[in-house]
């Protein structure tokens, strides 16, 4: 079970792994052991509330494809287990980071002090440049 917030786990039914061999440089085990894992997680299927659900088809990121399907490749740590729980973090972050509400932005006004400390640094700006003309004997 992998435990997104407080109030949202997932099942292990929900997601599923799938062993590759990792791309890169080769070692001894280059071409014989698959250690590296592609964790497909479907969107649709899950037990996630619609909402959540509906911010997650959403998130723009190239992890999910068009099916809603969450495709995530680890291969950074030499043994399965570890990738395993590497693509279960990130995907755990992935779905944080998706469900999390959206800040409004509210529209606001500068200050009567900006706008004039703005107007003021732009008239010595000026001024500075008016004496760098040329001068007339």
């Amino acid at each position: 079970m992998l435990e997104i917030t407080e109030n949202i786990q997932l099942a292990d039914w929900e997601f599923e792994f799938q062993q590759i061999r990792a791309q890169g440089a080769g070692g001894q085990n280059v071409n014989k052991v698959a250690c590296a894992v592609h964790l497909r997680f479907d969107i649709r299927r899950s037990s996630l509330l619609p909402v959540y659900k509906e911010r997650l088809l959403k998130f723009p990121d190239q992890r999910i494809t068009q099916d809603g399907v969450i495709v995530i490749k680890a291969q950074s740590f030499r043994t399965l287990e570890l990738n395993k729980q590497d693509a279960l973090q990130r995907l755990k972050v992935l779905i944080q980071q998706a469900i999390k509400p959206v800040k409004l932005r509210r529209a606001t006004k500068p200050t009567k002090g900006s706008q004039r400390r703005r107007v003021d640094t732009k008239t010595l700006r000026g001024k500075t440049k008016t004496l760098r003309n040329k001068v007339d004997f």
